[in-house]
């Protein structure tokens, strides 16, 4: 039997074996040697010998050198590298542009109703603060019909103003009451400035509490010299303690040193200050914001040309295109005031109503019309480029002013911040072409455009030289560069 066995195992040792069509393969037997693993004891015998805990030791060293290794890396890494600027202390209104409605009635023939209706466009226009007004009942020169708690009944009623103020805070935007006495007049305080301020004491109390963020004032060197006028401060001051309430206050026609002189004095959130005037030259004006940037915080400095008293920009003297004025504004180290109307080049006289007539398709027959609705459109968008530009841009927020050029007819400046992109805001106002030659450590050879007044002359996105810069006549550019190291 054992060698019948033996002779099956020949068999199937064999290596082919072709039978009806079919093919065995058959595997050798592995005969090397079996694996054998050590014993828990044999294991702890080894690991235990001098030569396994030298080599443990030194992989335990390099371990924990290289982990103190990467840890001071990233220390010096850390001290290295340049360290962010804090950013500053800023409140709503230094955050984006003040719109002011002086006449409620031109802004919309629905009063106080029609302003609600028009929040969403004031807030695609980047609008953070409205100033309103004035609203009270006055007759002009008359001290004794002066209600400054009363709404004229023209422009609306308690209750539409209450709505206005919430729908207006739902969307982000802060409202200011201007309470200037006597609007309708050239004497703001009937010139008995003294009585009137203990009438205006009683009205602050009253319209802050009704929802209001803020006062402001025309004129404002005079009440600022009465007795009654730190208490004014201190109502402001402590009507609201979420969030600050505003003193606002406008001067026009005073030297710049007088303009320092009554921020220190009278202790205004901002001063709207009626420069720079373009009527003069170019040196003037770099020396009066070089003046007002270097004593004051830019968080004080309020720039508007236009409003209640000054008119429209497109009518100030002399004629300069709107989109110099919008640049200039949107772009100096302080917060930009503009008036109804502003931002499509409305003329003074000219009835508001035409803002809103530009959502309307314009008569193709009066070829006239439809180019100057194309063109106020283009304005607008230029203006709301700008607003956007300013709001999200930390070197035109709060960057710093770096003035380097001036001639008779043009200015050209920095705004700079940290490590954050460069802007170079570059204006003509003349009517000749002019060569800047810009010299400063932190300008590169070229920059980029971002926006510009004339695109034929100076294209969007082109880069151009700033070795010697050529504006043409009545043209402004911002160029744009990024932060170098």
């Amino acid at each position: 039997m054992k060698d019948v066995e033996l002779n099956k195992v020949d068999l199937e040792k064999q290596q082919m074996k072709e039978k009806n069509g079919c093919v065995k393969v058959t595997v050798q037997e592995d005969t090397g040697a079996k694996l054998t693993c050590l014993s828990k004891d044999e294991l702890m015998k080894i690991a235990g010998t001098a030569g396994w805990i030298r080599a443990r030791w030194i992989l335990l060293v390099l371990f924990w050198l290289g982990w103190v290794g990467m840890l001071a890396g990233a220390v010096v890494i850390i001290l290295q590298a340049p360290r962010c600027k804090p950013i500053p202390e800023m409140n709503w209104w230094n955050k984006g542009l003040l719109y002011q409605i002086s006449d409620v009635n031109a802004f919309s023939d629905k009063g106080l109703k029609g302003v609600e209706e028009k929040l969403d466009y004031l807030k695609q226009m980047k609008v953070k603060g409205l100033v309103l007004g004035p609203i009270h009942t006055v007759q002009a020169d008359q001290l004794n019909t002066l209600k400054l708690t009363s709404i004229k009944p023209e422009v609306g009623t308690e209750n539409e103003l209450e709505t206005l103020l919430d729908q207006a805070h739902k969307k982000g935007i802060s409202v200011v009451l201007d309470l200037t006495p006597n609007y309708e007049s050239v004497s703001a305080w009937f010139n008995n400035t003294a009585s009137v301020a203990e009438k205006l004491k009683e009205a602050c109390v009253y319209w802050l509490n009704k929802g209001f963020n803020g006062i402001s004032l025309s004129d404002l060197g005079d009440i600022a010299k009465t007795s009654t006028w730190p208490s004014i401060q201190d109502i402001i001051n402590k009507t609201n303690v979420t969030e600050k309430t505003a003193l606002i206050g406008s001067v026009t026609g005073l030297p710049v040193h007088d303009i320092s002189v009554l921020l220190n004095h009278s202790g205004v959130d901002l001063l709207l200050t009626g420069l720079p005037d373009l009527g003069k030259s170019g040196e003037t004006q770099a020396l009066s914001i070089q003046e007002l940037y270097s004593m004051h915080p830019q968080t004080r400095l309020g720039w508007s040309l236009s409003g209640r008293t000054l008119g429209c920009l497109a009518s100030r003297t002399p004629a300069v295109p709107v989109r110099l004025f919008q640049t200039l504004l949107f772009t100096l180290p302080g917060t930009p005031v503009f008036n109804a109307g502003d931002e499509v080049g409305l003329k003074t006289g000219e009835k508001l109503k035409a803002m809103w007539d530009l959502e309307s398709p314009a008569d193709e027959a009066n070829a006239t019309a439809k180019t100057l609705q194309e063109e106020r459109i283009a304005l607008r968008d230029f203006f709301k480029a700008l607003s956007d530009l300013r709001g999200k841009e930390r070197a035109l927020l709060h960057g710093e002013f770096v003035l380097l050029y001036s001639s008779p007819s043009a200015l050209a400046f920095l705004r700079l911040w940290d490590q954050s992109e460069r802007f170079l805001i570059a204006i003509n106002w003349g009517y000749a072409a002019v060569n800047m030659t810009l010299t400063n450590s932190d300008l590169p050879a070229k920059a980029q455009v971002c926006v510009t007044t004339n695109a034929e002359n100076l294209a969007v996105d082109s880069m151009v030289s700033l070795k010697t810069l050529e504006l043409g006549a009545k043209q402004a550019v911002l160029l744009s560069y990024p932060y170098a190291g």
